[in-house]
């Protein structure tokens, strides 16, 4: 059974991503509307400041992971905290008209970005209860948006739910580097540097302080040994963690193909 991480009194074991972050919120109900206000406010310029804090290279990557996880045509999709649909368009491009791509986003301001950008079906709803059927997906994508989940153990058993037995889960983070000197470098650059930059470029305080929570979500979330125990506590199996540069994590997992339960929620 994992830990109960919440700092609450309860019988239900849980694992947030990371602990309260007060300078920002002061409890959970908080953390869901604060953090989407930044995100609604933040929306027309999100892709802009994504884009350059990578270099240009974001959509590169997302595109090539999708390819070597096993996204083809006729692949159904679930993109989970979809945003700004960079990974849902990508996705739709390669599925083909006989595939399905559903983005799903708690932030109705990043969900018209992504119809803007051309994604076809976009839905409002969090990991923790995705507004989608049972056994519907072939692959279950999410990039990037995993510390902003409520609970890890609630959302990866919702996640199974929702992939067909045989299916896949592909979890794209940026965790902290475990090397000093880059993990300063990293710092200083996203805590500091994208932010200041994001204020400068975009004249917009509440994108500013977007970034500044984006660090500082990484910055405290749980180690990736926690999250790949709640995937293997919420029944998955296959499952790895691949690093890239020492901070992109790229998370997998796989539904056994027995597995034709479709009941969500907290394992006891």
């Amino acid at each position: 059974m994992m830990p109960d991480r919440s700092g609450s009194a309860s019988d239900v074991p849980r694992l947030a991503p990371h602990p309260l972050l007060k300078n920002y919120y002061a409890d959970e109900p908080g953390r869901k509307r604060r953090v989407n206000e930044m995100f609604d406010v933040s929306a027309p310029h999100y892709d802009w400041i994504t884009g350059a804090m990578s270099f240009g290279t974001g959509r590169w990557y997302r595109g090539d992971a999708l390819r070597r996880y096993g996204v083809t045509a006729g692949t159904r999709l679930l993109d989970v905290g979809s945003g700004t649909g960079v990974i849902a368009k990508l996705a739709q491009d390669i599925v083909g008209p006989t595939g399905t791509v559903v983005a799903v986003d708690p932030s109705e301001g990043m969900l018209a970005e992504a119809r803007k950008a051309g994604v076809r079906d976009t839905r409002v709803g969090r990991g923790e209860q995705l507004p989608v059927g049972s056994g519907e997906f072939d692959i279950l994508t999410m990039g990037y948006a995993l510390r902003h989940v409520e609970d890890l153990l609630v959302t990866f058993r919702e996640y199974k739910r929702a992939l067909r037995p045989g299916g896949k889960v592909l979890l794209l983070e940026i965790t902290r580097p475990e090397n000093r000197f880059q993990y300063g470098l990293v710092k200083v650059y996203l805590k500091y540097i994208v932010p200041a930059v994001t204020r400068v470029a975009r004249r917009s305080a509440e994108a500013q302080k977007l970034m500044r929570y984006y660090w500082d979500t990484i910055e405290a979330c749980v180690p990736p040994a926690d999250i790949l125990a709640a995937l293997e506590g919420a029944g998955f199996t296959r499952v790895k963690r691949h690093v890239l540069n020492g901070m992109f994590s790229e998370y997998s997992a796989v539904k056994p193909p027995g597995d034709t339960g479709t009941a969500s929620g907290v394992p006891s």
